[in-house]
């Protein structure tokens, strides 16, 4: 019988990674993704394959975050040269993630041992290196959406659109097993109904397993209209106190949106007198990637901005400073007051953002939005959660900036949404829950099972079912 092992995101948000196999037609991983949280060097000597790299047939990548993709280069280094199939434009966007992380990681490492070689300690070896990531990109075989792919005999995939960014799919595996069919689907991470960019996660409706992702299992988001007003006073009050915006942001999606609604205000002369800062370099990069794309996305005002040939980044917030070169980061922090800087990452685990907290974080009169999950671990969540001192650098710092959490611009489904499209499948498939912490799994269960009817199983890391 055909398989499936959870290897990761199992009871957890991040670290994305499930192998399935069948008899006769192969072994296909779904995601080969990092944990977040901590530093790069700590964490990924941590990150270990459970199967055997050179014995993956295919792999399915879902969606360009690192979540989701980021051990790539660490999979190929320890064998791994079989097919990545994933859509053209999460290709295209997997070669800045990718770049990014491996930079970090080696300025990282380069830092770490010299200090060990003051100490007389051995030298940190690189997990993987610059021509690993080149070999992933190499691998990539990009396919459209809806489209029957063959990827082994026996096995077809075809990905569906999962409105979370750009790219994002849901994977569908068919498989014939010895003249029986099988179908998997994988929802990868399903976007919300309303995003302004992405169109709505397609509805699928036969399968015989489904992962979904439970993110926010135990919760909905506020509505769109509700999140918008929320930024826009929030913004309003930090302006009249003379204050400054930080908003830490994911380079893929999150921060494509902000930038969108910050946009639409401009538009609507409800911006006051803010400058905007994207501070981030893989950013810029990826919003030249939607500039690219704008054509595919679900929003009137965008498509009007590509029907006159004009730029996603440059035209519809021309108050808008790309910050590319340190020196221009650094040159913000000379700012008293008045500016909105976006800057990564989306968690606070590294980038730039962490040395604009330690400009800011002690000023009241700063204003920290988060609008997305922070997962445990991450100085992100422990803001969220109160955290009145924090360590920087080496430095201990008061936290005395307001802390806003605005729920709406989430590129996850919530609760609601997730209920009903798992109850889209009208062959009660066996349901497995992945990608979410505990607590949020058990309320989804019984909220499918209380208002559907589905029973679903919570799988724990390294648990394998037959189907």
């Amino acid at each position: 019988m055909a398989t499936i092992k959870f290897l990761g995101a199992a009871q957890e948000v991040t670290g994305s990674c499930h192998l399935v196999s069948a008899p006769g037609a192969g072994n296909i991983l779904l995601d080969c993704g990092m944990h977040q949280g901590g530093d790069a060097i700590e964490r990924l000597p941590t990150e270990q394959f459970l199967f055997e790299p050179a014995e993956i047939d295919a792999l399915v990548l879902s969606h360009a975050h690192l979540d989701h993709s980021g051990l790539l280069p660490m999979l190929v280094h320890a064998g791994f040269n079989s097919p990545i199939y994933c859509t053209k434009a999460t290709a295209e966007l997997l070669e800045i993630m990718l770049d990014d992380a491996a930079g970090l990681y080696m300025r990282d490492l380069e830092r770490e041992n010299i200090k060990r070689e003051r100490r007389g300690q051995p030298a940190v070896e690189a997990l993987y290196n610059l021509d690993d990531v080149k070999k992933v990109l190499g691998l990539c075989r990009g396919i459209a959406y809806n489209q029957a792919t063959e990827i082994k005999p026996h096995i077809s995939v075809t990905l569906h659109d999962a409105g979370h960014i750009l790219g994002s799919a849901i994977v569908q595996l068919d498989i014939n097993e010895r003249g029986q069919q099988k179908r998997v689907v994988f929802s990868g991470d399903l976007g919300k109904k309303d995003s302004p960019l992405m169109k709505d996660p397609t509805l699928l409706t036969e399968a015989d397993v489904v992962l979904m992702e439970s993110t926010y299992g135990n919760r909905d988001h506020r509505t769109m209209d509700d999140s918008i007003l929320q930024l826009e006073q929030v913004l309003h009050e930090t302006w009249e106190a003379g204050g400054n915006v930080l908003i830490p942001a994911f380079a893929v999606g999150r921060t494509q949106e902000f930038l969108f609604y910050l946009g639409r205000m401009h538009q609507e002369g409800k911006l006051d007198g803010w400058q905007i800062f994207l501070d981030s370099p893989m950013a810029i990069k990826v919003t030249k990637v939607y500039d690219r794309w704008l054509h595919t996305m679900d929003c009137e005002d965008v498509k009007a901005l590509c029907e006159r040939d004009r730029s996603f980044l440059k035209d519809f917030l021309p108050r808008l400073i790309a910050s590319v070169s340190s020196e221009e980061s650094m040159a913000i922090n000379r700012i008293k007051s008045g500016a909105l800087i976006i800057a990564g990452s989306g968690m606070c685990t590294g980038g730039r953002i962490r040395h604009h907290f330690k400009h800011r974080i002690w000023d009241k009169r700063t204003t920290i939005i988060f609008a997305g999950f922070q997962a445990r671990g991450t100085l992100g969540r422990m803001l969220v959660d109160g955290m009145k001192k924090i360590k920087l650098f080496g430095d201990e710092f008061l936290v005395r900036a307001r802390i806003e959490t605005i729920g709406g611009f989430s590129a996850h489904a919530g609760q609601a949404a997730l209920v009903n499209w798992s109850a889209n499948f009208s062959n009660q498939p066996k349901i497995f829950l992945v990608h979410g912490e505990p607590e949020a799994q058990d309320a989804l269960a019984e909220k499918l099972y209380s208002e559907k009817g589905i029973s679903v199983t919570i799988p724990a890391l390294r648990q394998s079912f037959a189907f």
